[in-house]
């Protein structure tokens, strides 16, 4: 079982805290993991892009030319895909990129994310972020007493103070503890911990 040391916001040793075997020692699957995250992106796309079909281009409703005795290739519409300004075949349409992924296999991406910040050493735990008055100035100063460039911080309970002194600060991002996802902890290289997300991070997933 691993044991990592809680900090408080000045970087001081104040305690220690046990991770779950379950959790944090996990065997990290790099096929699970790519699938998840690809999941979690194709989810966020828009899926808007759109073209005319010729149900859709305007006009076209006369015959350009009689059938024969022109000399031109019969015609039966001037909004004909192979005319200039007429329609699009098999264009892309909206749609939704989504699929399918199983609750287990989300659970164990996230387990694998986790073991591997452990295994890397990049998860810290800290006592607390204590945030009297909204201030974006304060905070940077806490991120810099922790050696943080770009970093996930999760935390358990929203603090006002904390997320909107936090928002401005380039390369932090907060995320509650039950929004902790694969994707967010592999995009950063530091995982922060509140001790009180921690905890909460090990019931959920237990």
């Amino acid at each position: 079982m691993a044991t990592v040391t809680i900090f408080d916001q000045m970087k001081k040793e104040v305690g220690s805290l046990e991770l779950s075997p379950e959790i944090f020692e996990v065997e990290v699957r790099p096929e699970i993991l790519h699938f998840v995250v690809r999941a979690q992106l194709a989810a966020k796309r828009a899926g808007t892009h759109s073209v005319k079909t010729r149900a859709f281009v305007s006009g076209g409703g006369k015959k350009p030319w009689k059938q024969k005795g022109t000399g031109h290739a019969r015609a039966g519409s001037n909004r004909s895909p192979v005319w200039r300004g007429g329609a699009i075949i098999f264009g892309p349409q909206p749609r939704s990129y989504e699929f399918k992924v199983n609750r287990k296999v989300r659970r164990l991406a996230l387990k694998m994310a986790l073991t591997s910040r452990l295994l890397e050493d990049n998860l810290m735990v800290l006592k607390g972020i204590d945030m009297p008055e909204i201030k974006t100035k304060s905070f940077a100063e806490i991120v810099k007493n922790l050696g943080l460039e770009k970093a996930l911080i999760v935390f358990k309970e929203a603090d006002n103070n904390l997320l909107l002194s936090a928002r401005n600060v380039p390369g932090i991002k907060l995320l509650p503890a039950d929004k902790i996802n694969a994707y967010d902890v592999l995009l950063y290289p530091k995982l922060v911990m509140l001790e009180n997300a921690a905890v909460s991070v090990q019931e959920r997933l237990k």
